[in-house]
């Protein structure tokens, strides 16, 4: 007799991987971002401000996605830890806003298409603040060792 798998822990499953679910935060994220740029250029908003209005906006999107549905075992519960952890955030993501900027710049510089070195820039920035953001931003606390 086949044993039938729990669709409940199925899902389950799936939804603990934590990689695929910052996937998804990100293009939500680069969603707002893109949006709210488009939706500012497109009221006669310059593009500079347009640009700085919708990339905060998406940070601050991916900060409450990566809080409750990527990183929500290791949220910091409040206080000093909760704003040291929103500014590691920020600071995660002012490199890769650097990052962007430097390949963009770097491929218009050299002669590139500036839309393809974006996609190289935006692969770059996303796997960098994934390092940064699984590994320092929302680490999980050091486990104790037993008997000390």
């Amino acid at each position: 007799m086949p044993v039938q798998a729990n669709p409940a822990s199925v899902l389950a499953k799936i939804g603990d991987i934590r990689f695929l679910r910052y996937v998804f935060a990100s293009v939500g994220a680069l969603a707002v971002d893109v949006g709210c740029f488009l939706g500012l250029m497109a009221v006669g908003t310059a593009a500079a401000p347009a640009s700085a209005a919708g990339y905060s906006l998406g940070i601050l999107a991916h900060w409450l996605m990566s809080s409750r549905a990527v990183f929500q075992d290791s949220v910091a519960d409040g206080g000093i830890a909760r704003t040291r952890q929103k500014a590691l955030f920020v600071i995660s993501a002012l490199i890769g806003l650097g990052l962007t900027t430097a390949i963009v710049g770097f491929g218009d510089w050299s002669g590139i298409d500036p839309r393809l070195a974006k996609g190289v820039a935006i692969v770059v920035s996303f796997l960098v603040t994934w390092l940064i953001r699984s590994r320092i931003v929302f680490r999980s606390p050091a486990v104790p060792a037993q008997g000390a």
